[in-house]
């Protein structure tokens, strides 16, 4: 007995293949975007915490970016080919565009919080709907859900308390 379509896609209907993709792009877009937000701010933090944050963000880039491959490579096992070109991001980033020039470094900790806290809600609710309908691509989320929280939690450490 075959267990997949002649076309070796996992056994996904038309329907559910193309809302599974989409959740997935969905994720690609914001992982990249946090990326490439990443690399701004960690060229324009200025202040106190400047080489931590500079070195923590160049950790948080490379996770970003691995996870988003991941996501994407999960994408075209499923049939759907994900789109990450910096047109296709910058028109659908939910985010506004940062300021031009140096960033100070408790300027750059909300922001990433901000953004971090934004993206694992989303992945959240994705989540939640993959689990739905293709119980291995709930899976990838799941575990970009877990490194979105933990950058959270270690982002949200350094905003002082009271703020």
């Amino acid at each position: 007995m075959a267990t997949t379509h002649a076309t070796h896609l996992p056994a996904l209907g038309a329907h559910q293949r193309e809302e599974v993709g989409n959740l997935l792009q969905a994720t690609v877009i914001e992982l990249t975007d946090l990326a490439l937000v990443g690399k701004h701010l960690h060229w324009n933090v200025v202040g106190p915490h400047f080489r931590s944050l500079h070195l923590q963000l160049d950790e948080l880039i490379d996770g970003w970016r691995l996870l988003g491959d991941t996501v994407a490579e999960r994408a075209v096992a499923v049939g759907f080919q994900p789109d990450g070109q910096s047109a296709t991001v910058a028109a659908a980033t939910e985010f506004s565009t940062l300021e031009q020039g140096a960033i100070e470094d408790h300027v750059v900790v909300r922001e990433l919080a901000n953004r971090l806290a934004t993206v694992s809600e989303n992945v959240r609710t994705r989540m939640d709907r993959l689990g739905e309908l293709d119980g291995a691509s709930e899976d990838v989320l799941t575990e970009v859900l877990r490194a979105l929280e933990e950058n959270l939690w270690m982002v949200r450490a350094q905003i002082p308390s009271g703020h």
